[in-house]
């Protein structure tokens, strides 16, 4: 079973301080949701008032069509992952899967079946009689999230789970995890600043900052088609030409920029003089010339290669840094360090918003 989540006009303050503002949407039963931004930017906040252990200073949480005002924590039917996990030590496996059942008055034998259960569901079959000191890393994250099943919540709540783990463990158990969600069938509210896990996992993500939601949209959506500066410069690597508009329609806009005019799709229907903020991806880029309104001229500063994508970095008019990230069956020729080279780009790959923060992380 699960539930959906409701967050109507969520406010949370301490003090002067506003942790969330005004914070809106709703997030299906049966989805991987995420919560995506820097460090302080209010997602562990709504965490905790979904949870019950923060009440909202305005507006309300909402769980399978139920106000949740008042009702504390452990009457909520919720579970909550938390970054250090907080795995009992001195408890086998099993049993660290089975304390919410004991907490309920669950018999032993039950518990037992049903730790040994979810052992079969995290591929920990047969490990049950061990300490938790004998697992792995991974294998912890997995005891975990098992142990919170356990107690049958509707939503399951993790706060940047994986973030303790090495690379190569964290992208294993990204997929882990999706697996997981998708044979459980629970809704699952992931907060996290890694975009990579976000993007891999999620049916939708919500880009926050300072406490206000950015945007909210599929992980394509987002990533190549960012509704705010914020969201560009924090969602994936972005180059960032500032400038003013000089021409618009509906569909494209050209802005005047320290590297000349360049091109870019409009969405947000600017029109000539406006300030704006022309993003284009580093992958968009490529090292020869292309169209006037989309040609700059640099000198390469590095050239990184890292297997499957080589990094050239550049620097422009004014010194500023610009990121080419190319392919290995791309077949351009790299050029050397010190290099001057024209670098381009197809005008429909880069996007012109209006002028905005850009994330600081």
């Amino acid at each position: 079973m699960s539930a959906s989540v409701e967050l109507d006009n969520l406010t949370v303050r301490f003090g002067s301080f506003t942790a969330v503002s005004r914070a809106t949407l709703d997030i299906a039963g049966g989805e991987f949701f995420s919560f995506l931004g820097p460090s302080g930017c209010g997602k562990t906040t709504i965490l905790r008032a979904v949870s019950g252990f923060l009440d909202p200073t305005e507006g309300a949480v909402r769980i399978g069509g139920q106000d949740m005002s008042g009702i504390s924590p452990n009457r909520r039917p919720t579970a909550l992952i938390f970054q250090n996990l907080a795995l009992f030590p001195l408890m086998t496996v099993a049993e660290n899967i089975a304390y919410g059942l004991r907490v309920r008055g669950v018999g032993k034998a039950e518990r037992r079946r049903k730790a040994d259960e979810l052992l079969e569901l995290i591929a920990l079959a047969g490990q049950g009689d061990k300490l938790v000191s004998e697992l792995s890393g991974g294998q912890k994250q997995r005891v975990a999230i098992a142990r919170a099943l356990a107690v049958q919540p509707k939503v399951l709540l993790l706060d940047e789970p994986l973030s303790a783990l090495d690379l190569k463990l964290r992208q294993h158990m990204r997929a882990e995890l999706r697996a997981i969600q998708r044979q459980v069938g629970i809704t699952f509210i992931y907060i996290t600043h890694d975009q990579g896990e976000a993007l891999t996992m999620s049916d939708r993500i919500a880009v926050m900052s300072d406490g206000v939601i950015e945007q909210v949209g599929d992980g394509k959506s987002v990533y190549d088609s960012p509704a705010t500066p914020f969201v560009a410069s924090f969602v994936g690597e972005n180059n960032a030409f500032p400038g003013r508009v000089v021409s618009a329609d509906a569909r494209m806009a050209v802005i005047e920029t320290a590297f000349g005019r360049l091109a870019g799709r409009n969405p947000s229907r600017l029109t000539a003089g406006d300030r704006a903020i022309l993003f284009v991806r580093p992958e968009a880029m490529v090292p020869t010339a292309g169209a006037p309104e989309a040609t700059l001229a640099s000198e390469v500063v590095s050239v990184a290669f890292e297997g499957n994508l080589t990094h050239l970095y550049l620097r422009g008019s004014g010194k500023k840094e610009i990121s080419l990230s190319i392919g290995r069956t791309a077949g351009f020729a790299m050029p050397a360090q010190g290099a001057t080279t024209p670098a381009s780009y197809a005008p429909e790959a880069g996007l012109v918003l209006p002028e905005g923060a850009l994330a600081r992380e």
